[in-house]
């Protein structure tokens, strides 16, 4: 056997088309599991509690760092914030890795019972990116470390982490949640940058956007049975994304959005997760998801789904009015619906394709 040969297919999550199957070799997995054992502190004190499921990358890809140190490993057979808790109770559960929708139903679910959890906690969120209010609740409600990543299934998948270097560990806390709400910055023997269309790096400064590529020891073999498609991916030695992103002084990343869910209204370009995380500050709004719907004047427009939190009412007008007062106005949603769920992936990512497609379904394509 070399280290070259192929050691798993996973396909990728599908939130935002169809499903790719992804070749990872044994080296790949290998020196995925040396970076991320660093970066995450993992050793043989830990007590992993799986809640992704194995098929999902960062659920099939903690198992090779956690078991070569030696860690306690917990199974879930089902996603409940109540068994989950009581298993972190039970088994001294001391780290998680979880989307950020699960994380929030374990926030909703915490203040109704009183439990013993003396030993630290660290949860490893990887996805959509969070409001620093999302972190400080998790850091001050829970008692938790908030660790937020980046990756995705073809590159093994983490490249990036949020954990606080000694050079900004004295910010105030406030700062403190606003870095660790981002990707943050490149793990080692993983090269990040946010280029530009021609290529170029965007500046540091927060605000220019660009695409996150990824030259690393991580990176696929390729798609199964889709040359095309690897090719489209990688190119010159890089890995493209398709996530778009900002960088600011500290050299941490933050991701904007997905190319794919880049709303372009009238030709300004519209953040779905900056409308989301002026959603998530409204007390009534559990979860939220925004999506490009047509417009005939606009093109298209930002349009919101909500669900509220059990026991809250809100109208349409009162959320749009919220939003208007965070976002400049031509960012906050120009209609809401509510709704009792959002469709999810099995791994708990919400599927914005699901949604998007019920508003396009008399167009030709879902862009204007």
């Amino acid at each position: 056997m070399e280290e070259t040969d192929i050691a798993s297919l996973l396909y990728t999550s599908g939130t935002t088309g169809d499903p790719k199957g992804v070749l990872l070799s044994h080296r790949s997995n290998y020196l995925h599991a040396l970076s991320s054992m660093h970066h995450l502190k993992v050793s043989d004190q830990d007590t992993l509690l799986h809640v992704l499921p194995m098929f999902h990358v960062n659920g099939w890809g903690s198992p090779f760092y956690y078991t070569a140190n030696g860690a306690t490993q917990v199974m879930l057979r089902k996603v409940d914030p109540e068994v989950i808790l009581d298993k972190v109770e039970a088994h001294g559960v001391t780290v998680m890795h979880m989307a950020p929708t699960v994380l929030n139903m374990v926030l909703e679910r915490f203040p109704e019972k009183v439990r013993e959890i003396d030993q630290s906690v660290r949860v490893v969120i990887a996805g959509s990116a969070p409001p620093p209010a999302f972190v400080r609740r998790v850091e001050e409600d829970l008692n938790w470390e908030f660790i937020q990543v980046y990756g995705m299934t073809e590159i093994s998948p983490l490249i990036t982490t949020s954990v606080l270097r000694s050079t900004e560990k004295g910010r105030p806390k406030e700062e403190q949640y606003r870095l660790k709400a981002k990707a943050g910055y490149s793990m080692i023997g993983s090269r990040v940058k946010v280029v530009d269309e021609a290529g170029e790096e965007v500046p540091h400064d927060g605000k220019a956007i660009g695409e996150i590529i990824t030259r690393t020891n991580t990176v696929m073999e390729g798609y199964y049975k889709n040359p095309d498609a690897t090719n489209r991916a990688i190119r010159d030695g890089w890995l493209h994304t398709g996530d778009m992103a900002t960088v600011d002084g500290d050299g941490f990343i933050e991701i904007v959005d997905r190319m794919k869910d880049v709303i372009i209204s009238g030709g300004e370009n519209i953040s779905s997760i900056e409308v989301e995380g002026a959603l998530y500050e409204h007390d009534s709004v559990l979860e939220a998801a925004v999506v490009a719907v047509p417009h005939e004047r606009w093109g298209e427009v930002p349009h919101a789904v909500v669900v509220l939190r059990e026991g809250r009412s809100l109208t349409e007008e009162e959320l749009i009015a919220f939003c208007r007062e965070k976002l400049a106005h031509f960012k906050a949603p120009k209609s809401i619906s509510f709704a009792a769920e959002l469709p999810k992936t099995a791994s708990g990512k919400i599927q914005k394709v699901v949604i998007r497609k019920a508003y396009w379904k008399d167009h030709d394509r879902m862009v204007h």
